[in-house]
């Protein structure tokens, strides 16, 4: 008995086949790469989605038969996706146009007029957001504005997940973390937002039908079926929000408990009973929206971590760029072996692709203060870590202003691998971080879903005791988080420094660097 959980991404497609147990018992991935015609802009053709499902799924259940020698079929089948990317599509479900991606930002003065005519607290209270380019709405807006022609038809704009469904020859869902990823979205009272259709003269209509994740969407035809390489009848479970299907693959699934993906980006979330809508979360910026948890929500704040990494990586080992296997693996244990022993001595802020929470700014600029001709790689690379652990720093310690103190921090993700980096990460918050077992967090909260919507386990905190599971903890070393304090407090002086060099005027070349660095990924 297995389930497979596909998490589609805006660079990557994953699918990864679990025991129901929690086991990885196969695994494959899908790269696809945006299109970036001009700065500001990143498309892609959404049947590129489509196809990336396709070989995952295929993959993972041709994968699953040659390792057990014998016909086990896949129990269900769960989507993920990443937020923000808008797809619209006619009323017979055909694609208009190339999606907008997430990591576009074109429509910034379509964000602003949103917020002038809703209020920035008024849309924060209704969504749990503040207005960003990137979400949907905005860019639904500038569709209008420049693509007039695409209106006329009834469009429809889906999720990744939604898009993916009627293709499947399913109902257009989306679960409630999803939808809330629109900007348009009653959270409290999970529904479309009629304030906001009503301000842009929309109708519930133009929108996915949204409903909690873990639903059975359907089961699939024969001809889905042929498509996935799956039995025919096999059930779809519509899953949700990478960041929230992640914090649950961490067994993060009470009030108050903190978890951490470790990627591109870095992201902490915290899981409540209530969405946390006062004035100090929205001064931070920070996203509060509907969980894949039933009667849960989700805090999130995040930050460019990975990226600085295999930046550096990628200029040390150009040729090994692409290669995920063990050369670079070992490559990475040998720049923590020289690594100093004392703080690097260097300041890194690792904003190759701008700045998130609180400022959420596409104008700032990575940068390395402090070179000496003394500083080899082992002085950058650890450079490098110490700045995410001061991002990080400053993360839970928005987190603690306007939510409450938390506690421990449950983590997975590509950063945990570095001991060295764990370390400065719990010296740096002062929290006891707890390493999971599954290096795929995402998929193990799809499986956790579909587990639960096909009866293999009466609850979820009943699916989490049995599937997710804890590796080790780092715990904070009171000497290091001593001689660290006053380079945080350098690092925090150097990020304000920098501000007034990177405010909106100072050009778009750091966004130029942010598309090129996509597409070669």
């Amino acid at each position: 008995m297995s389930l497979l959980a596909i998490d589609i991404g805006s660079s990557r497609c994953k699918g990864v086949l679990f025991s129901a147990s929690g086991e990885i018992l196969a695994q494959c991935s899908r790269l696809y790469a945006p299109e970036f015609s001009r700065p500001s802009f990143a498309e892609m053709n959404p049947d590129i989605f489509w196809e990336a499902v396709q070989a995952v799924s295929r993959s993972a259940a041709n994968l699953q038969h040659q390792d057990l020698q014998q016909h086990d079929p896949i129990e269900a089948v769960c989507l993920s996706s990443h937020g923000e990317t808008l797809i619209p599509v006619n009323p017979a479900s055909t694609a208009l146009r190339p999606a907008i991606l997430n990591i576009d930002t074109r429509a910034a003065e379509e964000s602003d007029w949103c917020e002038r005519h809703l209020s920035r607290m008024r849309l924060f209270q209704l969504t749990g957001h503040s207005s960003h380019p990137m979400y949907p709405v905005p860019k639904l807006l500038w569709l209008r504005k420049h693509e007039p022609e695409l209106f006329r038809g009834a469009p429809i704009f889906l999720s990744v997940v939604s898009y993916i469904l009627v293709k499947l020859g399913l109902p257009p869902y989306v679960d409630y973390s999803l939808a809330s990823r629109f900007m348009a979205f009653d959270i409290c009272n999970k529904r479309w937002s009629e304030e906001i259709l009503s301000l842009l003269n929309l109708s519930t209509d133009c929108f996915p039908i949204p409903i909690g994740a873990g639903t059975i969407a359907g089961e699939l035809s024969a001809e889905a079926a042929r498509t996935l390489g799956l039995r025919q009848g096999t059930p779809m479970v519509v899953g949700g929000h990478d960041q929230a299907c992640g914090s649950l693959g961490t067994g993060v699934i009470a009030s108050g408990r903190v978890s951490d993906s470790m990627g591109t980006y870095e992201c902490i979330a915290v899981t409540s009973d209530k969405p946390h809508l006062n004035e100090e979360a929205l001064t931070y910026n920070l996203n509060s929206y509907c969980h894949v948890l039933p009667g849960k929500f989700i805090t999130l704040a995040y930050f460019p971590s990975g990226i600085m990494l295999q930046w550096f990586y990628d200029l040390l080992y150009p040729s090994d760029a692409d290669d995920s296997g063990g050369s670079e693996e070992a490559r990475y244990v040998d720049l923590e072996s020289l690594a100093p022993e004392q703080p690097s001595g260097l300041l890194v802020l690792p904003y190759l692709i701008g700045t998130c929470n609180p400022d959420f700014n596409p104008h700032a600029r990575g940068a390395i203060f402090g070179l000496t001709r003394s500083s080899h790689r082992g002085y950058i690379y650890k450079g490098i870590l110490e700045g995410v652990a001061c991002e990080l720093s400053a993360m839970t310690g928005m987190f603690d202003r306007a939510l409450g103190e938390s506690a421990d921090i449950y983590a997975t993700g590509g950063g945990s691998r570095s001991p060295l980096g764990m370390r400065l990460r719990a010296a740096m918050t002062g929290r006891t971080f707890h390493l999971m077992s599954c290096p795929e967090s995402v998929c193990l909260g799809g499986a956790i879903l579909a587990a639960v919507a096909v009866g293999l386990y009466p609850s979820i905190p009943q699916a989490v005791k049995h599937m997710v599971r804890e590796e080790q903890t780092v715990a904070p070393d009171e000497e290091m988080a001593e001689v660290y304090r006053p380079v945080k407090a350098q690092y925090d002086h150097l990020r304000s420094m920098l501000s007034a060099l990177q405010a909106p005027d100072s050009t778009s070349l750091s966004r130029i660097g942010a598309d090129a660095w996509f597409s070669q990924r």
